[in-house]
């Protein structure tokens, strides 16, 4: 009895995801300068077609992976305020959890170091509303923070330029507590101004 054949769109999206599972491996470890579509392709045992024909070029790769690394951020997010209903809880706990993501190589290398120069300032941020933003936003209109859009851009950006720090420091882990602790009592700012 022969097995079933793989559907064009099953083979398609296990290239896809070959592809995308590689590269983010090598852009972690090597850094998206340092890591040529030769290497993507030798490591992902595809043709160079097969990658050109998913993806325009290493650019685009590299977005779809950084549109990966985002949404795993956001789940990490989800995941840690997931037992409570209550916004303020929510909102420290998720940011907790965003700056805790720092620590990670992929997201320190791919996210924070690479992705702004590699897809440009204006794609980073659409992603990065797209994403950790966007629950940001949700989290402080629940806490009827005002005015919402200037205080979560400032929040957000106020985290950014933490979780880069993070990333960069030669104590990560007391940098987290320090931007976690700062990070705490500018919540408790602007929740008793509101």
């Amino acid at each position: 009895m022969n097995p079933q054949p793989i559907s064009k769109v099953a083979q398609r999206e296990a290239t896809v995801e070959k592809l995308i599972t590689v590269a983010r491996l090598l852009f972690t470890t090597r850094g998206y300068a340092e890591t040529s579509t030769e290497d993507i392709v030798r490591a992902a045992q595809v043709t160079r077609g097969a990658l050109y024909h998913h993806f325009k070029d290493k650019r685009d790769l590299f977005t779809a992976v950084l549109e990966r690394v985002q949404a795993q951020i956001a789940e990490r997010i989800e995941q840690a305020t997931s037992h409570t209903t209550d916004p303020e809880t929510e909102l420290r706990l998720g940011c907790r959890a965003f700056l805790e993501c720092s620590l990670e190589p992929d997201v320190q290398r791919i996210a924070l170091i690479d992705a702004p120069a590699v897809v440009g300032w204006s794609v980073w941020r659409k992603l990065d509303a797209a994403h950790p933003r966007q629950g940001l936003g949700t989290a402080l209109r629940a806490l009827q923070v005002t005015p919402l859009e200037a205080v979560t851009y400032l929040l957000s950006g106020a985290m950014n330029e933490a979780v880069l720090w993070i990333a960069q420091s030669d104590d990560s882990a007391q940098s987290l507590e320090d931007a976690d602790r700062s990070l705490q009592k500018i919540i408790s700012s602007l929740i008793s101004s509101t």
